[in-house]
């Protein structure tokens, strides 16, 4: 399937998608982070829905597979919390850097719950991607004290994030698109929406700019990238897809210096290459697999 045209071509604009995440974010600082999450699932909801309604997305589904995409928005939801409380108590850097350690759990995961073939050239695409990850944001990682409770709940993050994508790659292999990404986006907005009217979180109230990038943040990163790593999940193993999201952050680092200003060190270079190295091994694995009809 990887061979198919056009496919590396959505997979960078995903990549690129997502990867804007973090500028809108940092653009849309008048807003609370949680609150921010919340706009993003509900939106990109509100978005979807008529398209989803309208083919009846759901009815394709069996009853096995609807109740896994609400189990896969929770496990989204939840990754939005964990990783979102993070922020609080740890840097920016410790909590991307351990949120991105997904593609072990998500390996281990695809290995023990979908039996899924595990080789030596995947197993080094992880250990490669998670480490160029850790390089870019080594710099500026704390350790110790309050730093250790946040740095907890974002490895909380990205084993929920695993979850997430373990039960995408098992509804996908039989549901639509749209059905599944309308029930996991739709319960996670519900949750993240409780979460937020129970902390009082405010949800109005802010400039016209800022709504422009909280919809530009959903439509982007969410409906955009999200949806097409969704999509890919019907054709590659779940590891390869932790692998490519991994891309994020080095397009993340590169707008950031030149839409932020902020800056480029040799350390993040390094982690990128060998974060680039990684994806390309999982992605050449998945087309040997392909080829032995694996």
């Amino acid at each position: 399937m990887t061979r198919r045209p056009g496919f590396y071509s959505l997979i960078f604009i995903a990549i690129v998608a997502v990867s804007f995440g973090a500028i809108l974010i940092r653009l849309a600082d008048d807003a609370p982070i949680l609150t921010i999450a919340t706009w993003r699932l509900v939106v990109s909801f509100i978005l979807l829905a008529p398209l989803a309604l309208r083919r009846r997305a759901t009815a394709a589904m069996s009853h096995r597979d609807r109740l896994l995409s609400i189990l896969s928005g929770v496990f989204l939801a939840l990754h939005f919390i964990l990783w979102i409380s993070s922020l609080s108590y740890t840097s920016v850097a410790s909590s991307v850097v351990l949120v991105s350690t997904n593609p072990i759990f998500v390996g281990l995961g695809s290995r023990f719950l979908l039996k899924e073939r595990f080789s030596r050239s995947l197993a080094l695409a992880i250990l490669l991607s998670v480490s160029g990850g850790f390089l870019i944001g080594w710099g500026d990682i704390r350790i110790g004290g309050e730093a250790l409770y946040g740095d907890l709940l974002a490895l909380g993050g990205a084993v929920m994030a695993s979850a997430y994508y373990l039960l995408g790659r098992r509804v996908r292999q039989h549901a639509p698109l749209s059905g599944y990404i309308f029930l996991s986006y739709g319960t996670a907005a519900v949750l993240l929406l409780a979460v937020c009217l129970a902390l009082r979180q405010p949800l109005t109230g802010f400039s016209n700019t800022t709504y422009l990038y909280l919809v530009l943040l959903a439509v982007g990163p969410q409906l955009i990238g999200h949806s097409t790593f969704n999509w890919a999940l019907k054709y590659v193993s779940a590891s390869t897809v932790a692998i490519l999201i991994l891309g994020e952050p080095i397009c993340a680092t590169l707008f950031a210096y030149l839409i932020l200003g902020e800056g480029l060190t040799l350390l993040k270079g390094i982690g990128a290459m060998i974060i680039l190295i990684g994806i390309y091994l999982s992605l050449h694995e998945e087309e040997v697999a392909n080829e032995r009809g694996l």
